[in-house]
C-alpha cells in the first residue's frame, strides 16, 4: 500500500511539474498535453477497443446459452459491473469499440491536432469519424448513432435484454459534435451534411413531443421503431438532446433547432429540485439513481451551451442554483462525489465531466484541482486511468470508453479552454 501511494505521488509530481516525452521522442513542455497524448496513445494502440461499464452480456458463456432469461442476464451483468476486481477475463467478455467512446476519442484527437498541428491526430480523428458514419444505424430517420455495442438488461423490463445496436440520443449527440468539429478542422463537408440530418432523428425517431412544460424526447429508439420512453423520461438525455439541436443551430442557423432545444430545456429546468440538482428520471421513482454527479454535469453543460449559442439569460436563475449544487454537493474540493448524499464511489466519469463543466465556465483553477485529484487517485501510469475509488479500495482496472475516452476528451477540453483564455 505504501509503495502504491509513493508511485501515485511520483505520478502526480510528474504531471504537475515535470516534462514528458511524446511518441516522437521530443520533450513535452506541457505536462497535461503530454498526459493527453499518452491517454490517446493507450487507446490508439488497442484500436480504441476494450471493456465497457455494463458489458457483462458480451460474455462468451452467456452468448452460447440456448435460452435467454431476464434474471440470469441481470445476475451476470450486475456481477461483472459491481465486482471489486475485473471479472471480464473470467467471463470471457468480448472487448469491443464503443460508439460514444469513438466519438469522444475523435473529439480529443481533433483538439490535440488543433493544439499541436500534428497530422497523426488528424488521421486518427478522420479514421474514427469515418467509422462513426459506417457504423451508424441506417434504419433511423436521420443520422442515429450506434448503441453501446453490447446488450443491456434492465430490471424494469419484462422482456429479455435490449440489443446493443439500439440508437440513443447520447451517442448520437457526441457523434454530431465530433462530425461538426471534424468538418471545421479537416475540411470535410460531408460531415456537416450528415450531422444536420440528426435533427430528424430527434424529431421523428425520439418522438419530440410538446407538453405544458415545454417539450421532451425519448432516450432511445429500436430497429422496430419502439422508443425508450413511455412512462418515464431521462432528464440528462433530454438536456443532451437539446445540446445536439443547439450545436446544429450554431452551425446552420435554423431557428427550428433553437426553438426545439429551448422547449426541451424548459421541460428539464421545470424538473429542477429545491436543492438545485436533477433526479435521473421524470418521475424520480422510475430509476434507482438520485442526483448523481456526471448526469447533473450533462444538464449544467447543456444550459451553459444554450447561453453561449443564443446569448440569452433564460436559464440564469436555474444555472446559478445548479452550479452551487454541483460545486458544493457533488464535489469535495477537486474530488467528485457520487451523488448528493453519497461520497463514494468517486468515479472517473464524474471527474471527467467536472473537468469539462468547469473548463466551460472558465474556472481553470477549480478545473485543475479536479485534474490533480484524478491524477493522484486514479491514474495508473502510461496514460491509463482506473475506474473508481471506493472507500476502502480502488477498482484498479480500465474501461476504454468510461475511463480512457472520457479522460482524453476532458483533458483536451481543458487544454483548449486554457488556450482560448490565454
Amino acid at each position: 500500500m505504501a509503495e502504491r501511494a509513493t508511485k501515485r505521488s511520483r505520478l502526480h509530481s510528474r504531471y504537475s511539474h515535470g516534462t514528458l516525452a511524446p511518441s516522437d521522442g521530443s520533450q513535452e513542455s506541457d505536462p497535461l498535453l503530454g498526459l493527453c497524448r499518452e491517454t490517446l496513445a493507450y487507446a490508439s494502440e488497442r484500436d480504441y477497443t476494450g471493456w465497457d461499464y455494463a458489458d457483462g452480456l458480451s460474455s462468451a458463456f452467456v452468448r452460447r446459452l440456448p435460452v435467454e432469461h431476464k434474471y440470469l442476464n441481470l445476475a451476470v451483468q450486475e456481477s461483472v459491473k459491481r465486482a471489486p476486481v475485473n471479472l471480464r477475463p473470467l467471463f470471457r467478455v468480448e472487448q469491443r469499440r464503443n460508439y460514444k467512446g469513438a466519438a469522444l476519442f475523435a473529439l480529443a484527437n481533433l483538439e490535440i491536432h488543433a493544439l499541436t498541428g500534428e497530422d497523426r491526430y488528424a488521421r486518427e480523428a478522420r479514421a474514427l469519424l469515418e467509422w462513426l458514419l459506417e457504423d451508424a444505424n441506417d434504419w433511423c430517420t436521420g443520422f442515429g448513432g450506434g448503441g453501446h455495442r453490447h446488450p443491456l438488461q434492465s430490471l424494469s423490463s419484462e422482456t429479455a435484454s435490449t440489443p446493443g445496436d439500439v440508437s440513443g440520443v447520447v451517442s448520437t449527440a457526441y457523434a454530431v459534435r465530433a462530425l461538426l468539429r471534424g468538418a471545421d478542422l479537416l475540411s470535410v463537408p460531408k460531415y456537416d451534411t450528415v450531422a444536420r440530418t440528426a435533427s430528424e432523428f430527434v424529431f421523428e425517431d425520439l418522438e419530440y413531443t410538446e407538453i405544458a412544460e415545454g417539450a421532451r424526447i425519448n432516450y432511445t429508439v429500436s430497429r422496430d421503431g419502439s422508443a425508450g420512453g413511455g412512462d418515464s423520461y431521462t432528464l440528462n438525455a433530454n438536456a443532451i438532446g437539446a445540446r445536439l439541436l443547439l450545436d446544429l443551430f450554431d452551425r446552420f442557423g435554423d431557428d427550428r433547432f433553437r426553438e426545439a432545444a429551448t422547449a426541451i430545456l424548459d421541460y428539464v429546468a421545470s424538473k429542477q429540485t429545491a436543492l438545485g440538482g436533477w433526479m435521473y428520471t421524470d418521475p424520480p421513482t422510475a430509476s434507482h439513481l438520485s442526483m448523481d454527479s456526471f448526469h447533473n454535469g450533462f444538464i449544467v453543460e447543456s444550459l451553459l451551451r444554450h447561453r453561449e449559442v443564443t446569448g440569452e439569460t433564460r436559464y440564469e436563475e436555474s444555472l446559478e442554483r445548479a452550479l452551487e449544487f454541483y460545486r458544493d454537493r457533488l464535489f469535495d474540493g477537486g474530488a467528485p462525489r457520487w451523488d448528493e448524499s453519497s461520497t463514494y464511489p468517486r468515479d472517473i466519469h464524474a471527474a471527467a465531466q467536472g473537468i469539462v463543466v468547469f473548463s466551460e465556465l472558465g474556472d481553470l483553477e477549480y478545473t485543475r484541482r479536479i485534474v490533480d485529484w484524478t491524477i493522484e487517485a486514479l491514474h495508473a501510469g502510461n496514460g491509463r486511468f482506473y475506474y473508481q475509488q471506493r472507500r476502502f479500495y480502488t477498482k484498479r482496472f480500465t474501461l476504454m470508453r468510461w475511463c480512457q475516452g472520457w479522460m482524453a476528451f476532458a483533458l483536451s477540453r481543458y487544454l483548449r479552454r486554457r488556450r482560448d483564455l490565454e
